[in-house]
């Protein structure tokens, strides 16, 4: 047995996975690990990116570069011209990350499941009352980014940014065995929901969720020098335009993106809970629209 195979068997003890990865001084270790990510030094820098491809599925064939000066380069990785076709269809918005597809499906007296079982508040996930309102009977889905995947996150369609509402929070894990075990986790967690208008007229909520090792949400529309959470808690008006597929932002490790849309803007059909899904291929659609070809 592989010594990267033996440590995915051991990762899916659940008990041990969930003491490891949430047990433990959460905001000292995304503190010291937005530190030590950054270290430059070349036996640091060499050292800490042959760990991380080893504990996690890490592809960087599509990236722009495949050397980096630090981890924290190699995390926030750009993707070479043409990686990522963005599928084109006006009556389609697209995947703003790459991400595997968690719960989905219909809001349900304001509410949405983080696992069966483990239902949630969108306003507690907003952190409005008055905005949820507005996705009462719309449709949700989860994308959780892993450690390994491309971090950035996209416009998911011809979009014009209202807000952004910063809310401090906790840093825990969002893998599966998290969202089994601690309820209301999307609501605990640092997050910073985006609503933006569509050139349809159309309103859709993208929430970026950090985590533990995270815990760094960066909008260089909101600052080009800082992450989101330097001004503080609370609502960044803004009037940044974004075409379909252009980069919005990253996260400095990898966690969750939560969009939320109107009735009329269902998942498309045959998404499937666990699928791994990229930026730009097809996610929500107009019922009367035709049905879209991922790219």
């Amino acid at each position: 047995m592989s010594l990267r195979s033996a440590l995915a068997r051991l990762g899916a003890q659940e008990d041990l996975n969930f003491l490891l990865t949430n047990r433990i001084p959460r905001h000292a270790a995304t503190r010291f690990m937005g530190w030590f990510s950054k270290r430059r030094n070349p036996a640091v820098r060499t050292a800490s990116i042959a760990l991380w491809r080893l504990f996690c599925d890490v592809d960087l064939t599509d990236a722009a570069e495949t050397r980096f000066g630090s981890l924290h380069d190699a995390f926030i990785r750009q993707l070479r011209d043409g990686a990522r076709p963005v599928n084109t269809d006006p009556d389609t918005v697209v995947s703003p990350s790459d991400g595997i597809v968690g719960a989905f499906g219909r809001v349900s007296a304001g509410q949405v499941l983080q696992v069966k079982g483990f239902p949630y508040a969108i306003a507690d996930l907003l952190g409005s009352v008055a905005e949820a309102e507005e996705w009462r009977d719309g449709w949700f889905v989860t994308l959780r980014l892993t450690a390994g995947m491309y971090h950035r996150f996209h416009a998911p369609h011809d979009l014009t940014v209202e807000q952004v509402r910063y809310i401090s929070g906790d840093t825990w894990n969002v893998n599966p065995i998290a969202l089994k075990r601690v309820e209301r986790l999307f609501c605990k967690n640092e997050r910073a929901p985006i609503t933006v208008t569509l050139d349809s007229g159309h309103r859709l909520a993208l929430v970026p969720v950090a985590a533990v090792l995270v815990a760094s949400i960066r909008l260089p529309f909101l600052d080009a020098d800082r992450n989101v959470r330097s001004g503080g808690q609370g609502v960044r008006p803004s009037k940044a335009r974004f075409g379909k597929g252009e980069e919005m932002g990253w996260f400095e490790h990898g966690s969750t993106i939560i969009v939320l849309s109107p009735a009329n803007r269902p998942p498309v059909p045959g998404l499937i809970e666990g699928q791994s899904i990229r930026m730009g291929e097809p996610l929500l659609r107009s019922p009367g629209g035709p049905m879209p070809d991922r790219p």
